[in-house]
């Protein structure tokens, strides 16, 4: 499967890097690296993950507050947004 990403799941992790990186020097990285175990994840499971509503599926990331939400797509899997938790969820994908 191929991984494609929309404009705003790229802004969300390029906002979120830059506010870890100003928190604490590395810290940004270490949000990239979990956000990618979240998604190797999905690429190799991509239907573990339950549907939350419509056809969107979400995975949690670990150790940060953040959780992926994607579609699949015949053969990609969009991810639609690397949403921040503390969020209001009436602003979710």
């Amino acid at each position: 499967m191929i991984l494609r990403y929309t404009d705003r799941s790229k802004d969300d992790v390029e906002l979120a890097f830059a506010w870890y990186e100003k928190q604490r020097r590395g810290l940004g990285f270490e949000f990239l690296d979990c956000v990618e175990v979240s998604l190797k994840s999905i690429l190799s499971f991509p239907e573990m993950y339950e549907k939350i509503y419509s056809s969107f599926r979400r995975c949690v990331v670990r150790r940060f507050p953040f959780s992926v939400f994607y579609t699949i797509e015949g053969n990609e899997i969009v991810i639609h947004s690397v949403f921040d938790n503390r969020q209001d969820p009436k602003k979710r994908p």
